[in-house]
């Protein structure tokens, strides 16, 4: 019958007699464990399941990442889908100044579109934020320029409001009114 492993690398010069009683007491101690029930659990099994464990947050984290993505271009594209399908498409001779981060565009517009909107029955919206190409703005009615603020609230530029249910008692001006078709 042949020798055993630890009698073989003994003989080779690899391992000392003390080692092998090392290894030996080591296996017994595992044995008698086993045998009552408590489960010894070995370094490298601990440490591979600590990489495991990592390993699942970080692609829970990535897939969270990738999944926040997708959602915020299913938004945009429902917003595009949104101004687009609502959109007022009449441009006419009157130019309309508006400021957008800090800086003043113009639209030109009909005088009843001009009116709406200074009225606040219809929005400015602004598309195509990336850096390659210059802002589109268009013109979409107020439902549609509210159904794009819970979207996403920076896209909408200009939103009037008209609140005459507040008036000054004092005003000496209360009995002018400010015409609406005041260009600037």
């Amino acid at each position: 019958m042949g020798k055993s492993l630890q009698d073989q690398l003994r003989q080779a010069g690899l391992a000392n007699a003390k080692q092998a009683a090392k290894a030996r007491r080591s296996q017994d101690h595992k044995r008698k464990q086993a045998q009552r029930g408590v489960v010894i659990e070995e370094e490298a099994t601990r440490l591979a399941r600590e990489a495991e464990v990592a390993k699942q947050a970080r692609d829970r984290a990535l897939n969270r990442e990738r999944q926040e993505a997708a959602e915020a271009r299913a938004i945009q594209a429902q917003i595009v889908q949104l101004v687009d399908l609502n959109r007022v498409v009449e441009r006419g001779d009157n130019e309309f100044g508006f400021t957008d981060d800090s800086r003043i565009r113009t639209l030109h517009l009909t005088s009843d579109d001009r009116a709406a909107l200074v009225a606040g029955r219809l929005a400015i919206v602004r598309l195509g934020d990336s850096l390659e190409q210059e802002p589109r703005y268009e013109i979409v009615p107020r439902p549609v320029a509210k159904k794009v603020a819970e979207r996403d609230a920076a896209r909408v530029v200009l939103m009037n409001h008209k609140d005459e249910s507040v008036v000054d008692a004092d005003d000496p001006y209360a009995g002018y009114d400010v015409p609406d078709d005041l260009m600037w």
